[in-house]
């Protein structure tokens, strides 16, 4: 008996340019970057889906920062599915959270700090993954074997410190280092208008642990981390909401972020639907929240145009309400023709208070466009 199997492959080819509007606070630094990078997909399926083998590679060209130029595989990973139960082996990318200025519950990928400065952006995962669908919700359970260091600016690079960080000179709290094993599990499930995820998480944590900022002696220590996100649908309203509390011998953190979209649907007849989005954030470590926000303020508008072209603008900004400190951010993309899109990203940070590890980058504004072919 013949085995029916679907397989698809696809690759996608950027270039990237980015432009930043002032000179760099540092030597080596250049106004103008260049770069290419592809990312070739594959998925394979047997028997209606029952067994799956998916990969995910990724790799950038960087015309000036060499610490730029990387290659990762992003997935690459073997599936099972067997009635309520999911097996999955191999390099994953798993994405929790539900607020749009930031995820503090996504815990299990480490960020990509050199693809993307919003954090967006993860490096692949080895992981053994068990999800379980029962009536009362969905658990997920996880088993990291080791840790992914990320790669910083190089000092030719953009948004960097001072002094050039390389990861393979951190400390860690464990004597394994990198090796040491992680866990982690999530439960999730719906109540009438109630999304609610809780998670927890014990090994190497992602962010490294800064004590002081005049001492930058980061740590990549042992930490015990219990998260909730909780998402609440009422009509055109979305209530988002998500915190974190995260223990360690060096440093306990609290943090918080929550808001909501309120979206305008079809204005006028048009088809265009027009979103507004407020959250507030909250980090009890103040000046050593490396992303700096801990008591700020997000205001935001999403246009969607429901186009054939799929057009879709994002404006931000974010507010420190205990400083001078401001980020201003647009993010628009647009589907040209049948294989073709195009992407423009502006970040402007502005009156950046000398306190904050933001002020690294007070130089920094850029304005970013990209171009992506795909077969």
């Amino acid at each position: 008996e013949d085995v029916e199997v679907y397989q698809d492959f696809r690759v996608e080819l950027n270039a990237d340019f980015r432009y930043f509007f002032n000179e760099g606070l540092f030597d080596g630094q250049e106004r103008t970057y260049l770069s290419f990078a592809i990312k070739p997909e594959y998925v394979r399926e047997w028997e209606d889906g029952k067994y799956t083998l998916k990969f995910v590679g990724f790799a950038r060209f960087d015309q000036h920062d060499r610490r730029r130029t990387h290659f990762d595989i992003r997935e690459l990973y073997w599936q099972v599915v067997q009635d309520n139960a999911e097996l999955s082996i191999g390099v994953k990318k798993i994405f929790w959270g539900v607020t749009e200025s930031a995820h503090l519950v996504d815990i299990i990928n480490q960020t990509d700090i050199v693809e993307s400065f919003d954090g967006e952006e993860k490096l692949g995962q080895p992981m053994v993954h068990y999800s379980y669908l029962t009536g009362f919700g969905t658990l997920d359970v996880f088993v990291l074997p080791y840790f992914r260091r990320p790669d910083f600016p190089g000092r030719k690079g953009r948004l960097r410190t001072p002094i050039v960080l390389d990861s393979r000179e951190f400390d860690f709290e464990s004597s394994a280092g990198e090796y040491r094993p992680d866990l982690a599990a999530r439960y999730s499930n719906y109540f009438g208008i109630f999304d609610v995820g809780v998670s927890y998480f014990y090994g190497t944590g992602r962010e490294p642990i800064v004590t002081s900022l005049e001492e930058f002696r980061p740590i990549y220590g042992i930490i015990h981390q219990f998260g909730l996100d909780l998402q609440a649908t009422t009509g055109p309203v979305l209530w988002k909401f998500e915190t974190i509390r995260r223990l360690n011998n060096l440093q306990d953190v609290f943090a918080l972020v929550g808001g909501i979209e309120y979206t305008f649907g079809n204005i006028g007849g048009s088809g265009i639907d027009w979103g507004i989005l407020g959250e507030y954030l909250y980090d009890d470590r103040g000046n050593l929240a490396l992303n700096s926000l801990q008591n700020d303020l997000f205001f935001g508008s999403r246009i969607g145009f429901n186009d054939t072209q799929d057009t879709q603008i994002l404006f931000g900004g974010i507010v420190d309400l205990d400083r001078s400190t401001r980020i201003f951010s647009i993010e628009a993309d647009r589907r040209l023709g049948e294989s073709w899109t195009t992407e423009v990203e502006a970040r402007i940070f502005a009156n950046v208070a000398e306190e904050e590890f933001l002020y690294f980058f007070r130089e920094d504004s850029f304005l970013r466009f990209s171009l992506s072919k795909y077969f």
